[in-house]
């Protein structure tokens, strides 16, 4: 449906003031009607310790399309919620994250003021880049399988083998790629435009995927060890790009030093580190995982080592000469909860703090693949890692028809839905947490542990379809190794395919997985927009259009106003409720767009399009 011209309201530049309060403070909140409403009167609806409390919004400012009100909203509790009421002749509207209703709502989609510092900014222009190191490069070069004494867990691969999706070997698997061969492929990361690089674990393990760490008190000697960490982190910084790195805190390998200290002494402070049981093997793994015995933060020595002590796993990786920006936490929805222990939120607050002690502007990014809200508003991560609230409802929307893919974990397969339900759903899980978290989430279209996108949609058009609202929509944008050049793959294992570097280059008869220069094109094409413009950095987002083959939005700032249409299959085109004296195309081609005193009448699409137009 064209979504009517509604009451608008968000954390943007343009509703409230950016910056942090602090207890005490009094913030104008500010709310968009248009001039077709007839409402009689604005208030705030506030909760105050747990008491709702109303406060009258006043008149701002008033033109022939629209009228802004305000009014001034007391942070009286680190995380203050608040509603609009407009009180109008059919009966009383209330205007929460989720849109306006004409019933009473609960108080889970109130608009969020907090107290709690947002990202570091630099996350507003961050572009992220995923990289699986045994898969991206080899400093060496060579194709064959790893050259070297290689462990006993290991099954060696050619670079251009099919990596094995399920089953014998498919955490054995051994590619051979290193942090040499990262540092020496930066500028394909420049090309393409990202700046911040985030690199899966680097610390020893039994493992291709390194989430079993046996040591986090040094780098993988199969990835060059800690002096190819340092000396990749330094070319980075050189290149002013930051990288982030990836820390379980949830659990360790049960080769690692800690657990093996632990197993052979039940006295030692190490076996207070880890849950154990009288049933097989004797302990807790996460997941049930005996190779992933789980940690316990009811042991105070173990916050101490991992996260607040002088030298902790945290702290030594932030400084130089390794000097990360930040860490992603795996699993870090079940970090510090078993049973009837729940330390989660103690363990984000105290990482976080260390963490800004020690490099002030490191970001903290947690993994969560579903309602990250409860852990989101408190002070400890940053933002999460947005499955729930993007790639899920991104998926439903553009996956191929009649697709077969599970559903990221799921005993089913991804549903097709319509356009609306993606917009819904998108809305229901922003509307949970606050907007300086939303404008900084880790949006990503998949990643290590997912299907390729190109293998979801089943196109390279609805690949661009996907990227394009990747690298538009509200928050950081997170690109998987590989997915640039429409890489693809069933599942996370199967997707994990070595970069193919014979056929990037250009070199006749190239091996490898297939690499689309086009979708490469496309996605730098994308992600320069995003650059030039603040609003799709920075702005508000306000939903105009949400069918079943086609959506739209503005992102707006004080300054700019960024109209984004996409569709997923042949489509009639439509009018919009989108004001405008002249619109400037950003991307796309133009289907017959004219400017109209209703609104911006947008021309039919023949299969999945973009068009990206700067309205003034």
């Amino acid at each position: 449906m064209t979504l009517p011209d509604l009451p608008h309201h968000d954390g943007s530049e343009r509703y409230v003031a950016r910056g942090t309060p602090r207890l005490g403070d009094v913030v104008p909140v500010r709310v968009r009607v248009p001039a077709s409403r007839a409402e009689r009167g604005v208030h705030v609806r506030v909760v105050r310790d747990g008491e709702p409390r109303f406060v009258p919004a006043r008149l701002e400012r008033a033109d022939e399309r629209e009228r802004w009100y305000v009014a001034d909203v007391v942070v009286h509790n680190p995380v203050t919620q608040y509603r609009f009421l407009l009180d109008e002749p059919g009966g009383y509207r209330w205007l929460n994250g989720r849109g306006l209703h004409t019933r009473d709502v609960t108080d889970a989609a109130d608009f969020r003021l907090t107290v709690h510092e947002a990202a570091p900014r630099w996350l507003d222009d961050a572009v992220v880049y995923q990289v699986f190191p045994d898969r991206f490069a080899r400093s060496s070069g060579h194709d064959g399988p790893p050259r070297g004494p290689l462990p006993e867990w290991a099954i060696p691969a050619g670079w251009a083998d099919e990596p094995i999706g399920s089953g014998h070997g498919v955490a054995q698997q051994l590619y051979g790629g290193d942090l040499g061969g990262v540092e020496q492929r930066l500028d394909h990361l420049q090309r393409l435009g990202v700046d911040t690089l985030y690199l899966t674990p680097i610390f020893p393990a039994r493992s291709n995927h390194r989430y079993d760490a046996t040591s986090f008190a040094r780098v993988d000697p199969l990835l060059g060890g800690d002096e190819a960490l340092a000396s990749l982190s330094a070319a980075v910084h050189a290149r002013g790009m930051r990288v982030v790195g990836d820390l379980t805190t949830n659990h360790t390998g049960s080769g690692h030093e800690w657990f093996e200290r632990a197993r052979a002494d039940r006295s030692s402070a190490e076996a207070s580190f880890y849950y154990w049981t009288d049933d097989e093997p004797g302990y807790v793994g996460w997941l049930e995982h005996a190779s992933l015995p789980k940690l316990n933060y009811g042991a105070p020595e173990l916050t101490e080592r991992m996260i607040t002590g002088e030298g902790s796993v945290a702290e030594r990786w932030l400084r130089p000469p390794f000097d990360l920006d930040g860490w992603r936490i795996d699993v870090a929805n079940m970090t510090g909860r078993y049973r009837d222990d729940d330390h989660a939120h103690a363990v984000a607050r105290a990482l976080r703090a260390r963490m800004a002690g020690i490099k002030p502007g490191a970001a903290l990014v947690a993994e969560h693949f579903h309602d990250a809200a409860g852990d989101l508003a408190v002070g400890g991560w940053h933002v999460n890692m947005n499955y729930s609230a993007f790639t899920r409802p991104l998926w439903t929307w553009l996956v191929a028809p009649g697709s077969e893919l599970p559903f990221m974990g799921m005993p089913v397969p991804v549903p097709r839905a319509g356009g609306a339900d993606m917009v819904a759903t998108m809305r229901d899980f922003d509307a949970t947490v606050p907007w300086s978290v939303t404008r900084h989430q880790w949006n990503l279209l998949g990643s290590h542990d997912t299907a390729r996108i190109r293998t979801v949609t089943g196109s390279r058009e609805r690949v661009e379809v996907a990227a394009a609202l990747l690298l538009t929509y509200p928050g950081t944008p997170v690109i998987w190794a590989g997915d640039e050049g429409g890489l693809t793959g069933v599942n996370g294992e199967h997707g994990r395919v070595p970069m193919p570097w014979d056929r990037i280059d250009g070199r006749p008869g190239a091996g490898g997985a297939p690499w689309d220069p086009e979708t490469f094109a496309t996605y730098r094409a994308l992600v320069a927009l995003r650059r030039s413009s603040r609003a799709l950095r920075e702005g508000g987002l306000r939903w105009v259009l949400a069918q079943d083959d086609a959506v739209a939005y503005l992102r707006e700032t004080a300054d700019e106003r960024v109209l984004v249409v996409l569709t997923r299959d042949a489509w009639p085109g439509a009018r919009l409720p989108v004001a405008a004296r002249a619109a400037e195309r950003l991307y796309g081609e133009d289907a017959g767009t004219t400017l109209a005193p209703g609104g911006l009448v947008i021309g039919p699409a023949a299969g999945p399009s973009v068009q990206v137009w700067r309205l003034s």
